[in-house]
């Protein structure tokens, strides 16, 4: 078992306890928000313990990583559902479809259209959010704020995809609500109901701008351990 597991998964029940204190603080029900507990560079042995704790709702960032421990964590746990939560390379998306119920990252037309292609082809109807890159970090995946508009256009109106939300992560070093204000913003307008925004250090303050899904992996898991090369 590798990294620092918190014993018991008192860290799930912490960061539920915090969502649901946060919810009621902005006078929301704490079951409007889903956690996706970020399970990346963690085996299997220490997923099970948190499958085993009840959660069924799960975030990896790398699909060639996810195939190596998900599909027998799915056939041993009925309900299980996995979100890609990293960028999606467009020779991975037939990968990707196969193995996530959601993918969370699509951010250019490119990749909109392999995915239109690929569902098409496979009768894959997976949820899926836009990536906003609302910082306008050129290291960083994610349609620009400006351009969010006609991307989702794009998707839903010319390609028949079905977005269901946004989904952003804001710079490190800058204040989060203005970032999880914008993406609210950006959805509102564009009648979409989903925002996945919020992480171990930040969750909290965005079930108040209105997340509905955020996604914890620290907080859950404990220290992350090195990444295992595939």
């Amino acid at each position: 078992m590798s990294g620092e597991l918190k014993s018991g998964h008192a860290g799930l029940d912490e960061v539920r306890e915090k969502i649901a204190a946060a919810a009621r603080e902005a006078g929301r029900d704490g079951s409007d928000v889903a956690l996706v507990a970020v399970s990346k560079t963690f085996e299997a042995d220490v997923i099970s313990t948190v499958l085993d704790a009840g959660h069924r709702l799960f975030g990896e960032n790398r699909v060639q990583e996810a195939q190596r421990k998900w599909p027998a964590l799915k056939d041993s746990y009925p309900g299980a559902e996995l979100h890609l939560i990293g960028p999606l390379q467009t020779n991975k998306v037939r990968d990707a479809l196969a193995l996530f119920d959601c993918i969370e990252t699509v951010d250019r037309p490119k990749l909109a259209r392999v995915l239109a292609k690929e569902c098409a082809a496979g009768g894959y109807e997976p949820k899926l959010f836009i990536q906003v890159n609302t910082g306008a970090e050129p290291q960083k995946a994610g349609v620009l704020p400006e351009d969010a508009d006609a991307f989702i256009a794009l998707c839903r109106d010319e390609l028949g995809l079905r977005i269901c939300g946004l989904m952003c992560i804001p710079p490190f070093d800058e204040e989060p609500s203005l970032h999880f204000a914008l993406l609210e913003k950006i959805a509102k307008r564009n009648g979409l109901k989903e925002l996945s925004m919020g992480m171990s250090g930040d969750y909290d303050v965005a079930v108040a701008f209105g997340a509905t899904a955020v996604r914890v992996g620290t907080a859950i898991f404990g220290s992350r351990p090195t990444p295992v090369a595939i």
